[in-house]
C-alpha cells in the first residue's frame, strides 16, 4: 500500500497544494515500484536464460508485490479524481493518467493476485523447459522448425508439427483457470471481461480495433487466397500430395504465421553461414544507433532450459536494456534480431530527463512499430546490398522474389493475426465453449488451412501469447500499420532508412525521446503529421503493384 503523509486532501488550502500533493504521491509511488520492477525484471531474465525454478519463484513473488501496490483502492480512487481535475501541468497530468491506468488494471484482491501469479509461474516454467518429443528425442523449437522445412516426407513433418503442439495439453487447464480469474477480477470492476478491460486500459478502443480488423479481412482475403494458391502448388509438388491433401504441418511453421523457408530457399541461402549479430550491428551503425552495449548484456544462442522465444527487456529505464534470441543463420532469425534490437534502441535512446513514469514508449504498439520497421529490412534490396554485402547482381536477380516474399509474408501474417485477435476475444467472452473446435474454425476461415482430421487437442494453448501475454496480439498489427506510416514518412522526408543517419536522428528526436508524454495515436501524429492511417500499409502490401 502507498503511504502518503504529505498533506491531507481535507485541508482548506488543498487547491493551492494540489500540484505539490500529486507530485509527492507520484514520487512516493515511484520510490516503491522502481526498485521492485528492476528486481523483477532481473529475476525474469534469470529465469528465461537458465530455466531456474528459484528465479521463477523470485520473479513471481516480486510481480505479486507490484500487483499488491496497484491493488490499493484508495490510491485508485484518488488518481481517478485527479484524472478528471486538471492540474495545469500537462506533463504531470500525463503521469497521473499513466499511473491511474496501472492502478485500474491492478484492482484485485490478495487471493486473486496469488492465484494468478502462481499459475503464471507454472505456465512460464513449462514453456521455458519444454522440448517437444520427436521420434523419441527431445528437440527445441528451432530443431522442429528445421525438420518441417528440410524434410520432404509428410510423415516426418507431421510428427514434428505435432511435437511442437504437445505443450498445449500440458498448460491448457492452467491457462483456462487463469483466464477465469482475470475475468472475475474484470467483472468486479464492472467490465464485460478481461479482454475488453485490458484494451480500454491500454488506450485502445475495441470498436475501432475490430473495424480495422474487418477492413483488413475484407481487403486481404482475395489477395491472400491467390498468393496462397501459388504457395500451395509449390508445397504440393514438394511433398508429393494433392493440394487438397495439404495440412498445417506442410507449411513450415507451427502456426503458419510466416512463409515456409522452403517457399524460397534462394532467399534463405543469402543468410547461410552469416553472422547475423554482425549484420544487426552494421544495420544500426548505419542509422547512428549503437547497439554494442545492449548486445554485451544479451543472450543470443539456444541451449537447454533457455526460453526458446525472443524478446527485449528494459530492466530499469536507465540504460540496462537486453535482448534474448536463439539465433541461427537464416532469414527468420536475421529478421528477428533486427526486430528485437528495434525495441532495444527505442528503450536505450529514451530521454533520461523525462520522469520515470514517462521514460518508456508511448505504447507497446509504438515500440512494435519500430521493431517491425527494422525487421522488414531482412528482405529489403538496399539493405541486402549495402549492409549484408550481397552482390548487386544477385539482389537484382532476386528482386522480384524478395518483393513477392515480403508481400506473401505480410499477407500470411495479417490472416494469422485475424485468427489470434478473434479467437482471444471469444476466449474471454466464453472460456467454457469448445475452444479446440473454435480454434480450427478460425484457422480454416482466416488462414484457409484444412484442420487435421479427428484432432481434438488444445492447440490454441501452445501459443505462448494466449497463455502468458494476454490481449497483446493486436499490438502487432497496429504496430505493422504504424511501421508502414513511419516508412512512408522517412522515405518522403529523409530518403529512406538504410545507412541514413538523418533517419536515425529523426527516430531519436521524434519517436524515442518523447517517451510516453503522449498517448500512442498522438505520438504517431507527432512523428508523422497524422494519426494512424492504415492506407499506407494497404498500399504497400495488399494492393497489386
Amino acid at each position: 500500500m502507498l503511504k502518503l503523509s504529505f498533506v491531507s486532501e481535507g485541508r482548506s488550502n488543498f487547491t493551492v497544494c494540489k500540484v505539490d500533493y500529486i507530485s509527492k504521491f507520484l514520487e512516493q509511488y515511484v520510490d516503491q515500484v522502481e526498485p521492485i520492477g528492476r528486481e523483477a525484471a532481473l529475476a525474469y531474465w534469470d529465469a528465461a536464460t537458465t530455466g531456474s525454478d528459484e528465479a521463477e519463484k523470485r520473479a513471481t513473488e516480486l510481480e505479486a508485490r507490484l500487483m499488491r501496490i496497484h491493488a490499493d483502492k484508495e490510491a485508485h480512487r484518488r488518481l481517478g479524481e485527479w484524472v478528471k481535475s486538471p492540474t495545469g501541468d500537462p506533463l504531470l497530468a500525463r503521469q497521473v493518467y499513466v499511473t491511474y491506468l496501472s492502478f485500474a488494471r491492478g484492482q484485485q484482491d490478495d487471493s486473486t493476485i496469488d492465484a494468478i501469479t502462481q499459475r503464471e509461474q507454472m505456465i512460464r516454467s513449462r514453456f521455458s523447459n519444454y522440448r517437444g518429443v520427436y521420434r523419441g528425442r527431445r528437440l527445441s523449437d528451432n530443431d522442429l522448425v528445421q525438420i518441417m522445412n528440410s524434410e520432404t516426407d509428410p510423415g516426418a513433418v507431421g510428427e514434428a508439427w505435432q511435437a511442437g503442439k504437445q505443450i498445449g495439453r500440458q498448460v491448457a487447464a492452467t491457462v483456462l483457470e487463469t483466464i477465469e480469474l482475470r475475468n472475475d477480477a474484470a467483472r468486479r470492476m464492472g467490465s464485460r471481461d478481461h479482454y475488453k478491460l485490458n484494451l480500454e486500459l491500454n488506450e485502445i478502443d475495441e470498436d475501432r480495433l475490430f473495424a480495422i480488423l474487418d477492413d483488413l479481412d475484407r481487403l486481404t482475403v482475395e489477395p491472400f487466397r491467390q498468393a496462397k494458391a501459388g504457395l500451395d502448388g509449390r508445397l504440393a509438388a514438394r511433398f508429393g500430395v494433392g493440394v487438397e491433401g495439404l495440412r498445417p504441418w506442410h507449411y513450415g511453421d507451427p502456426f503458419f504465421q510466416r512463409p515456409p523457408q522452403s517457399a524460397n530457399p534462394a532467399i534463405d541461402e543469402l543468410f547461410a553461414g552469416r553472422d547475423v549479430e554482425d549484420l544487426a550491428v552494421r544495420t544500426y551503425d548505419g542509422l547512428g544507433l549503437d547497439i554494442r552495449d545492449i548486445l554485451e548484456r544479451s543472450d543470443m544462442y539456444a541451449r537447454e532450459k533457455k526460453n526458446q522465444h525472443a524478446f527485449c527487456m528494459d530492466v530499469d529505464r536507465k540504460g540496462d536494456v537486453r535482448v534474448l534470441c536463439n539465433l541461427e543463420s537464416n532469414v527468420r532469425w536475421a529478421e528477428t534480431i533486427l526486430h528485437e534490437f528495434g525495441h532495444g534502441v527505442f528503450d536505450k535512446y529514451n530521454d533520461p530527463e523525462l520522469p520515470y513514469l514517462l521514460r518508456q514508449p508511448a505504447h507497446t504498439l509504438s515500440t512494435e512499430a519500430i521493431a517491425m520497421l527494422m525487421g522488414r529490412l531482412a528482405l529489403d534490396e538496399e539493405w541486402l546490398t549495402n549492409v549484408a554485402g550481397v552482390e548487386p547482381a544477385t539482389v537484382g536477380r532476386l528482386a522480384p522474389e524478395l518483393r513477392d516474399q515480403g508481400r506473401l509474408g505480410m499477407l500470411i501474417f495479417v490472416r494469422w493475426m485475424l485468427v489470434m485477435c478473434h479467437f482471444e476475444r471469444q476466449l474471454y467472452l466464453d472460456p467454457k465453449q469448445d475452444l479446440n473446435t473454435l480454434w480450427w474454425d478460425m484457422v480454416e476461415k482466416y488462414q484457409l488451412l484444412h484442420r487435421p482430421e479427428g484432432r481434438d487437442e488444445p492447440d490454441w494453448a501452445a501459443k505462448i501469447h494466449l497463455a502468458l501475454h494476454p490481449v497483446y496480439y493486436q499490438n502487432y498489427i497496429l504496430g505493422e500499420l504504424s511501421a508502414s506510416q513511419l516508412k512512408r514518412h522517412l522515405a518522403a522526408n529523409f530518403g529512406g532508412l538504410v545507412d541514413n543517419p538523418r533517419a536515425g536522428r529523426f527516430l531519436i528526436e521524434r519517436v524515442f525521446r518523447p517517451g510516453a508524454v503522449r498517448e500512442w495515436d498522438s505520438a504517431l501524429e507527432y512523428a508523422t503529421g497524422e494519426k494512424l492511417n492504415p492506407r499506407y500499409f494497404v498500399e504497400e502490401f495488399v494492393e497489386p503493384v
